[in-house]
């Protein structure tokens, strides 16, 4: 026996007693999406009532477990870096909490002390030769809270694709080990209507063959990938890695040659998808994944000529602010890459920022296009960072344009049914 598998040996446990590692007082980190452990966070919800004060910190949790109940919140606590399904209600509610900031400035943020992080927990793959377990669904910031933590603890799955890039984690580093073989979460495709086939339509006419994207998910940004399969020479450097990048990459369009920023790779901080796209991953040279201050750091993305970023919104306003995570003061997701990859698109040489959104919300009985934003809206993306706003009625370039030719422009992509209602209240507003 190698003296790495003795050390393996050594440091395997069961989920119960690798919970119990979690003390009163912690914060437990959890990587994005499909990167949570699901053995280890049922263990720790399992333990939560002889826990106190124990707070759980993530992006997009995946499933509901049972820590996530407002009666035990005094024991263990969601706070969210960006609201789910399984989070959501809670954070509408009041009794999950939510930690606001720029997806690209949580690792700077857990580094400095200011985000706790005494506990990691992590799906991993199973260890190489050389003793290291890849972190490969979601490095984002769970790389730093591994250097920030007292405890980390690994839930070992053969199901994990071992890739390349900054999301190794050396056994050295772990404290506990438990082994799980279920089948990874799975992520479908979103729906995509007429609406989104129509602004994808636009988006992708204004992509040119050679751009590297990012591609936020939702059914509009897939509307526009299902568009872009004609075009050549594309490459990638995004936050998350989807079905609809893995079918660009299948279809040719995507081969990484003309980037100016790591070439030849696709490069992105979590994956959302099948299983095809995670075998898809394992040990592929063509794709990296790193932490989220290397992928979303605008100044590092914006090294990538011609970046399109492509990201949706739930309402703007007539000089261009973007509300995209709340309904009113009520939380819906949370700030994420868009203003990342926004002000990456517009540092960029010859890169382009969409945000895209249908016109209308509530079954045609609310223009997404407002005067003002809804009470309490929280802007995710600022006014002065909007380039292009997408509809299924056209577009609208906002860079260099005044106040008011910003309103006459996004106007002119409401729906007809409130142009004009829209156009009063601009004139009210002084803004036509």
């Amino acid at each position: 026996m190698s003296k790495l598998q003795a050390l393996y040996d050594s440091k395997r446990m069961t989920a119960s007693d690798a919970a119990g590692q979690v003390r009163d007082g912690d914060t437990v980190v959890v990587p994005t999406g499909v990167g949570e452990p699901p053995a280890l966070l049922h263990a720790l919800s399992a333990r939560r009532h002889a826990l106190r004060d124990v707070a759980v910190s993530q992006i997009l949790p995946l499933r509901k477990f049972a820590y996530l109940d407002p009666e035990t919140r005094a024991n263990v606590r969601h706070d969210a870096y960006f609201f789910g399904g399984a989070n959501r209600a809670g954070g509408q509610a009041g009794w999950v909490d939510y930690v606001p900031a720029y997806f690209s400035e949580l690792p700077m943020l857990i580094e400095r002390g200011l985000s706790p992080a005494d506990v990691v927990v992590s799906l991993a793959s199973p260890m190489d030769e050389h003793g290291y377990f890849s972190l490969s669904l979601a490095p984002d910031y769970t790389m730093a809270a591994i250097r920030r933590a007292r405890v980390v603890l690994l839930e070992v799955n053969p199901n994990v694709p071992f890739a390349n890039g900054d999301c190794l984690v050396h056994i050295s580093r772990v404290a506990g080990l438990v082994e799980s073989d279920d089948e990874l979460f799975e992520v479908g495709l979103p729906e995509i209507g007429p609406v989104q086939q129509a602004i994808g339509k636009y988006v992708a006419e204004l992509i040119d063959d050679g751009s590297t994207l990012q591609i936020g998910y939702g059914g509009i940004p897939d509307a526009v990938v299902v568009q872009l399969q004609h075009k050549r020479e594309l490459g990638i450097h995004t936050e998350m890695l989807g079905d609809g990048i893995l079918s660009l990459i299948e279809s040719g369009a995507v081969t990484n040659r003309k980037k100016t920023f790591m070439p030849g790779r696709t490069i992105a901080t979590f994956a959302l998808g099948s299983r095809r796209l995670y075998r898809t991953m394992h040990r592929n040279p063509g794709i990296e994944m790193h932490p989220v201050e290397f992928t979303n750091d605008p100044y590092l993305a914006a090294r990538n000529d011609k970046l399109c970023a492509i990201n949706a919104t739930m309402q703007i306003d007539l000089i261009g602010q973007c509300g995209s995570e709340s309904l009113g003061h009520l939380p819906y997701s949370g700030t994420g890459g868009q203003a990342d990859f926004v002000r990456a698109a517009n540092r960029s040489k010859d890169g382009k920022a969409f945000i895209v959104l249908p016109s209308t919300a509530k079954n045609g009985t609310v223009s997404r296009i407002a005067p003002v934003l809804s009470p309490g809206t929280h802007v995710t993306t600022s006014k002065n960072d909007i380039n292009y706003v997408v509809t299924e009625y056209g577009v609208a370039q906002l860079r260099g344009k005044t106040a008011k030719q910003r309103a006459e422009a996004l106007i002119g992509i409401a729906h007809p049914d409130f142009r004009g209602e829209l156009r009063d209240a601009a004139r009210k507003m002084n803004l036509l």
